[in-house]
């Protein structure tokens, strides 16, 4: 009996490679469903993320619904958006395993403040200095300076399956308004949105959830 019994068990080997082959495929999954690791590459969302901020982004929102206005997205590159040195890549064979099962933070990517979605009407500025987005100004809390964004006037109609996004760092974001003249016109396609940011978790001094902003709740629907 315990003869039968030891044969039904695979050796050590072949269990070990059992479980690394779970082990992966479950990081593949959760990655592709779940979460994934990123990095900042630039300053362009200070004082919310400094450059090589490590986070989390969840993608469960955006299982049943497109991104809204005060969203923290990333975004894959649209196309020239980054330079050659904020395309950080893995460089080793072990950090290349680490980001294909989502535990390497991923470079290639963007990450900005989503300001206008589908059908809406984004324009800078009032005389205050504030955007209006269909119409309503908006207060904005998370800028590093505030009063730069009237630095660059503008008045786009976002399109259907589309996003206007912005970096909080206004000075120094080379975010939708610095594409309008390009192909594209400075949108980004919904379909290139990875995930929402959820998680800070390096460095540990800085650690904590993504805090969400109420500056976009008085915004009405565009009109049809």
């Amino acid at each position: 009996m315990t003869q039968q019994a030891d044969k039904r068990h695979l050796p050590i080997w072949q269990e070990t490679i059992l479980l690394v082959v779970t082990a992966v495929v479950i990081a593949v999954v959760v990655k592709t469903f779940f979460l994934q690791a990123f990095y900042i590459p630039s300053g362009s969302m200070e004082p919310t993320m400094v450059e090589n901020d490590r986070l989390l982004v969840q993608k469960v929102s955006y299982w049943s619904g497109d991104p809204d206005r005060g969203d923290i997205v990333v975004f894959d590159d649209p196309g020239g958006w980054l330079a050659e040195d904020e395309s950080r890549a893995a460089t080793n064979p072990v950090q290349k395993a680490l980001e294909v099962v989502g535990l390497y933070p991923t470079g290639g990517h963007l990450i900005k403040r989503v300001v206008g979605v589908g059908g809406d009407t984004v324009r800078c500025c009032t005389d205050d200095g504030r955007l209006t987005v269909n119409g309503t100004p908006i207060t904005e809390e998370y800028p590093l300076d505030p009063s730069v964004t009237a630095d660059t006037p503008f008045e786009v109609k976002v399109p259907q399956g589309y996003l206007w996004v912005m970096g909080d760092n206004r000075d120094n974001s080379a975010d939708s308004r610095a594409h309008m003249g390009e192909p594209g016109g400075g949108f980004v396609p919904v379909s290139d949105v990875v995930g929402k940011a959820w998680l800070r978790v390096w460095p540990f001094d800085r650690g904590g959830f993504v805090d969400g902003t109420d500056a976009f709740d008085d915004v009405a629907e565009p009109k049809k």
